[in-house]
């Protein structure tokens, strides 16, 4: 029997965006974040409540807390920046949370890829627990197209099979759109973002059939069944394919570990293991050359045309042009503040 809680049943409380960068903020150097990594951390919670990505914004912070006491990631950590070839950028997270390396690398990368019509950052000795859209998005403003993927631990099995071997596996695609809001979306290569499982558990509601597995290897919606069992790659055999590929580049690309072997060194506290991301952008003014922007858009525009059809991510910037207060699950707001 499925497990029906209305969203209207859920206790939430009314908290402004500086609210929830301060309240992150103190949580975050109260836990042994330097004020850059600290800040870094911050904005991202901040921006994901901001878009109403609530599987990244809030939710994550316990998870965060949980690597930084531990000792697994360090909270002061320095970032490392190599660039041995024009195109080619290391960042080296210093055992840190990927946020600040990404601050301080993207824009590394950006010059490279206006210089050079492409270029490729790898991202190593990091952890990523945060979405991926804020790296593409980046890149688009500044003229780019962008594509970020990164790994994590075994929690989806292979189409034709039960047993966990891939990441959620995210990857994230940015085009610039002069003068307009830029196309970025940011997916997992699971039928369902882990997050947003845990979050249909927490609130007691199920996820659509063809999410996951129970722990007795038969299709259940119910989310808490699935966190005991394993989730399912979308589209079947194409999803497990691009799962794959994530797998390569993330990891087969970086030097960082592959799923299979963060589960082995990773501690489990409750926080994201170590391991890599591959960023890469594309500039389509020495690419395509001059009238890439005016072929694109006429691309959109038949796209549009099309009755029912929206943008991906359009749902996210509507979001986002809201300056007003958020309404946060209030059970979690206490559970964050009882972190201070």
């Amino acid at each position: 029997m499925k497990k029906e809680i209305s969203m209207t049943q859920i206790e939430t409380e009314e908290i402004s965006l500086d609210e929830i960068y301060q309240l992150a903020f103190n949580v975050f150097s109260n836990h042994g974040c330097d004020k850059d990594n600290a800040t870094a951390l911050a904005r991202t919670v901040t921006n994901a409540e901001r878009d109403g990505s609530l599987s990244h914004g809030l939710f994550r912070i316990p998870g965060y807390l949980a690597s930084l006491n531990s000792g697994k990631v360090k909270g002061d950590a320095k970032p490392i920046i190599e660039q041995n070839l024009d195109s080619v950028i290391t960042v080296d997270g210093n055992f840190g949370y990927a946020p600040l390396s990404l601050e301080k690398g993207l824009p590394v990368l950006a010059d490279a890829a206006k210089r050079s019509g492409i270029a490729v950052m790898r991202l190593i000795n990091s952890h990523h627990f945060a979405a991926l859209w804020p790296e593409t998005e980046f890149l688009a403003e500044r003229g780019l197209s962008g594509i970020a993927c990164t790994v994590y631990k075994p929690a989806v099995a292979p189409a034709g099979a039960s047993k966990a071997f891939f990441g959620t596996n995210p990857i994230s695609f940015s085009w610039p759109r002069p003068n307009k809001t830029p196309l970025v979306f940011d997916m997992a290569t699971s039928t369902l973002a882990m997050g947003d499982v845990q979050i249909a558990a927490r609130e007691g509601h199920s996820v659509p059939h063809g999410t996951g597995l129970g722990p007795d290897g038969k299709p259940s919606d119910d989310p808490a069944e699935i966190l005991k069992g394993v989730l399912l790659p979308f589209g079947g055999y194409k999803g497990s394919a691009i799962s794959l590929m994530v797998e390569l580049l993330a990891a087969g690309m970086t030097g960082e570990s592959f799923s299979y072997e963060a589960e082995k060194t990773d501690n489990n506290d409750g926080g994201p293991p170590k391991g890599g991301e591959l960023v890469l952008a594309i500039n389509p003014e020495l690419v395509a050359g001059k009238g890439w922007s005016d072929h694109s858009e006429d691309f959109f525009t038949n796209l549009l045309a099309i009755e029912g059809v929206r943008l991906p991510g359009e749902r996210r910037h509507k979001n986002r042009l809201d300056k007003g207060p958020r309404q946060v699950n209030k059970d979690l707001l206490s559970k964050v503040r009882s972190l201070l």
